[in-house]
């Protein structure tokens, strides 16, 4: 079974796939966000690709675990994404998940060619993997 997940910025959202047998993911894309715009036909184009049975939306909070404006927006994206896809949405906290993501890209770990954001989002699935599988 295939999962994307997403790490959703208020400029790019980072996308990535796995699959629950290996629980591995990698890098998959990066979706623009202009002018509070999102690509949805690059999306859907992702979706109709991979056909996943799930997809796992990181969740930004404060390092208190407060949520913040950005949390608000990506649970908005959730939302979305479930009416449109008619898929489970699932959450998951996502703090920390760039900085890991720089420090993989930068430890020659990731795809030297991916964005931070779609390594980000391949860390989201990742977790998601460790804590819900």
């Amino acid at each position: 079974m295939y999962l994307i997940g997403f790490d959703y910025g208020s400029k790019r959202i980072g996308v990535a796939v796995g699959q629950n047998f290996t629980a591995t993911a990698r890098p998959l894309a990066i979706v623009r966000v202009k002018n509070q715009q999102i690509d949805w036909t690059h999306i859907s184009a992702l979706i109709q690709e991979w056909q996943p049975n799930a997809l796992i939306v990181g969740l930004p909070k404060h390092a208190d675990g407060s949520e913040s404006s950005t949390t608000i927006a990506a649970q908005n994206f959730a939302q979305q994404l479930k009416k449109r896809y008619q898929l489970p949405v699932h959450h998951i906290d996502e703090r920390l998940s760039s900085v890991a993501a720089a420090e993989r890209l930068s430890d020659g770990k990731g795809d030297g060619e991916s964005k931070l954001d779609a390594v980000a989002a391949q860390i989201i699935l990742e977790t998601w993997f460790s804590e819900c599988l």
